[in-house]
């Protein structure tokens, strides 16, 4: 199993780090590669259980069901169900924590999943690279830190 686990810190307070990443129906407003997002069902983003569809900027595409989402602890996790890409039993988490050092936010994604015989390498790396530290900029864009 391959375990990947990006962290950053975020100059802005949790809070407003949370009220981007918390609305898990929408982070293809903000996340370059997620082109759309789409709940099955007429579900809520903020409903465990509900399953997003997702297709991303470079057309491949995925489901993945909300398995856990908590405003207070600011942390949610996700599971893949359906994918057009080679990971397999996928299981992502996202945390938020107090930076008390100018009211800061760390954020930690993790994901674990298995990959077909020769394509570790690569995914680890579309994990860490386009989902994660990709995602870390364009959040920082998106709240207005970087230009």
């Amino acid at each position: 199993m391959v375990k990947v686990v990006r962290s950053t810190i975020i100059d802005a307070p949790p809070g407003t780090v949370w009220g981007v990443l918390g609305e898990f129906g929408a982070w293809s407003s903000w996340h370059p590669a997620y082109s759309d997002s789409v709940f099955e069902r007429g579900a809520k983003g903020d409903c465990v259980g509900s399953v997003r569809r997702v297709r991303l900027s470079s057309g491949q595409e995925f489901s993945e069901r909300l398995l856990a989402l908590s405003h207070i602890d600011q942390a949610l996790t996700t599971c893949l169900l359906e994918t057009t890409l080679p990971l397999f039993n996928y299981v992502s988490h996202v945390r938020l924590g107090y930076v008390s050092d100018g009211q800061r936010t760390f954020l930690e994604c993790e994901g674990r999943f298995d990959t077909p015989v020769g394509k570790r390498a690569e995914l680890e790396g579309f994990v860490a690279d386009e989902l994660f530290q990709t995602g870390f900029a364009a959040l920082r864009h998106h709240l207005g830190l970087e230009a």
